[in-house]
Formats: C-alpha cells, sequence, structure tokens
C-alpha cells in the first residue's frame, strides 16, 4: 500500500523534478554546515576526538596554496585539520576559508573560496558531505585582503620551493602519541 505523503517519484530520485531549486538549497544548507563547524573550532578549537578533513578543488580562481603543492595536486586536494594547524578564519562575507598548515616543515597559509570545496568530513562521528563542485566560471572570484608575506613566510616559501623531494604530505608527524588530553 503507498503511502499518500511520499511523493518520491517512481524511480526514486531525490529530490524530485521540481521548479524550485532544492539541490541548490541542500548544497547550501551542506556548504553552511561546514562553514558553522569551521567557524566554531576557529573560536574554540577542536573537542575531543573531532577532526575535518577538507576537500577542495586547486584549480579554481581564488584558491591561493604554495606552487609546489599546486604542481603535486594540479585538481583537487585534501588537507586535514586536526593537531597543528593556526590561523583558522572564516569569513562568509568574502565567501572564503583560510588556515595555515605545515608542509615539509614549511608554514603556509591557504586560502580556499567556499564554493571550491567539493567535502568536508568528520570521521570522529562519521560524518561525511560532499559536495558538487561549482564550475569556476560560474562564480565570481571572491577578493581577498591580499597581505604581503612576513620574512618568516617568506624564508618559508622560498623553502618550500626549493624542497622538491618530497612527494606525498605525511601527516604522522602531526599526530599526538597516547591519549589525547580532557
Amino acid at each position: 500500500m503507498a503511502d499518500d505523503h511520499d511523493n518520491t517519484p517512481g524511480n526514486g530520485a531525490f529530490p524530485p523534478e521540481s521548479l524550485l531549486p532544492y539541490e541548490r538549497w541542500l548544497e547550501d544548507a551542506y556548504r553552511g554546515v561546514m562553514l558553522s563547524a569551521l567557524d566554531y573550532v576557529s573560536r574554540e578549537g577542536l573537542a575531543g576526538e573531532h577532526h575535518f578533513y577538507l576537500t577542495f578543488r586547486t584549480d579554481f580562481p581564488g584558491v591561493v596554496i604554495p606552487d609546489r603543492l599546486r604542481a603535486q595536486y594540479p585538481h583537487e586536494m585534501t588537507i586535514v585539520l586536526q593537531h597543528q594547524f593556526w590561523d583558522l578564519t572564516v569569513d562568509r562575507t568574502a565567501g572564503v576559508v583560510s588556515v595555515g598548515l605545515s608542509f615539509g616543515g614549511a608554514g603556509s597559509i591557504l586560502v580556499i573560496p567556499v564554493p571550491a570545496f567539493t567535502g568536508f568530513a568528520d570521521p570522529s562521528i562519521h560524518l561525511s558531505l560532499h559536495f558538487t563542485a561549482t564550475e569556476p566560471e560560474d562564480v565570481p572570484v571572491p577578493e581577498t585582503d591580499a597581505r604581503p608575506a612576513t620574512p618568516a613566510e617568506e624564508d618559508a616559501k622560498s623553502s618550500a620551493e626549493s624542497d622538491t623531494s618530497s612527494q606525498v604530505v605525511s601527516l604522522d608527524a602531526f599526530r599526538k602519541k597516547g591519549p589525547s588530553p580532557g
């Protein structure tokens, strides 16, 4: 017996074809969940075993990453926010997320436009969100407040660019040994 309130089409597609943009609204809602989680962590820090995997398109206009990472990951990259990251910032007005991470011992600030994200996961609670990548030509490039690099960042950048021996970003060095405090 069919449920009188079940509006799913016979092929099981969800959401069903509609004149309302439900798919875009769902996409925006999922991205909002990711931004809320990142914003919360930027203020409060990570609690317990929570950690994030962020996947984004490196070829998206407005993405700022070191050249050597762009060469290693020309289309997509996943970063992990767990133990060692800094200056996590969510700028909803500009539509960007920025975060400091270390790659091969060199610190870098990554700037990622929100539409460049294709995935967000918090494995500690088995949460995984996947986003449809918005085509770059459909999205205006967000304006970021470009600031000059500090001498330490310049040194980190030059040493990172001169290090071509590393092909894999290893996160083992950043994992805590033993139980986490709390």
